[in-house]
């Protein structure tokens, strides 16, 4: 208990420094207040862990219909901004695309999706989300950008417990990036515009690999083994497989059956002698 509240506590400190800003005053589609209350703000986007995502209608950056549940069938980070931002959307969208690289490099190209929405409904058309991709450098194919209506936004931002509020430079809201299942269930909450990579990337892993490790098979043991040795190395920067982990592993497993079939025969020749005896 003492270190989920340390946990939230922590979370409550980074998402108040990551309020984003920008030069839009026309909102719409979402929840408008005078100041943003960042604790309530937290405690409805923990709240939305475990929620079931509908099928959203978007429009992607193309100006093509989009069905949120398209989206399925993989793990999905979502991510929320407004196009006039000059500051947090810009910064947390970049940031997000050297992860979102560096998750790819270790989980797979095709292991996961990418989401961007625009919250400011009258203003995030598919031209300027499609605008906003291109001028902050993201090409990844199956990352994508779209829009909404109002009454899909407030429905989508209610189900993801995301908050935003008018302000006189924009918008105040949580920099917020949500992990979701295969199933459409939210399943982390990761904040700031700039975070450890593992805060994003572990979460995918244990998507990815973690209840496939369970299985009783070839391909179980195999995602057990890249779940437990691919890590990351901070001083690199990047996600890697360490081999060291997997032979220390076969190591320790061949020591113990070695222990094991010694103390056996030990048994064994103990039990001969006392018949002999």
């Amino acid at each position: 208990m003492a270190s989920l509240r340390t946990l939230l506590a922590l979370l409550a400190a980074l998402a108040a420094s990551s309020a984003g800003a920008g030069s839009h005053d026309d909102g719409g589609g979402g929840p408008a207040a005078a100041v943003l209350d960042e604790r309530a703000a937290l405690e409805m986007s923990q709240a939305a862990i475990g929620r079931t995502l509908s099928d959203h209608r978007l429009t992607d950056q193309g100006g093509n219909a989009l069905q949120l549940g398209r989206l399925a069938g993989k793990p999905l980070l979502i991510s929320l901004i407004y196009t006039s931002c000059h500051h947090t959307c810009p910064m947390m969208t970049r940031y997000l695309a050297r992860v979102v690289e560096d998750a790819r490099d270790a989980l797979g190209e095709d292991s996961f999706g990418v989401l961007t929405v625009g919250f400011d409904t009258p203003v995030d058309t598919p031209e300027r989300m499609r605008t906003f991709a291109s001028m902050h450098g993201v090409v990844d194919p199956r990352w994508v950008f779209a829009s909404a209506d109002a009454a899909t936004m407030r429905a989508l931002t209610g189900e993801l417990g995301f908050t935003f509020a008018a302000s006189p430079k924009g918008f105040d809201h949580l920099a917020q990036t949500t992990v979701v299942d295969a199933r459409g269930v939210i399943y982390r909450q990761v904040y700031g515009e700039t975070f450890e990579p593992p805060a994003l990337i572990e979460p995918l892993k244990q998507l990815l690999w973690g209840e496939k490790a369970k299985a009783s098979s070839l391909e179980g043991w195999i995602n057990g083994v890249r779940l437990f040795c691919t890590i990351y190395d901070p001083a690199a920067g990047r996600y890697r497989f360490d081999y060291s982990i997997f032979i220390g592993a076969v190591i320790g497993i061949g020591c113990l059956g070695f222990v094991a079939v010694f103390v056996v025969r030990l048994w064994r020749q103990s039990g001969r002698t006392r018949q002999h005896a």
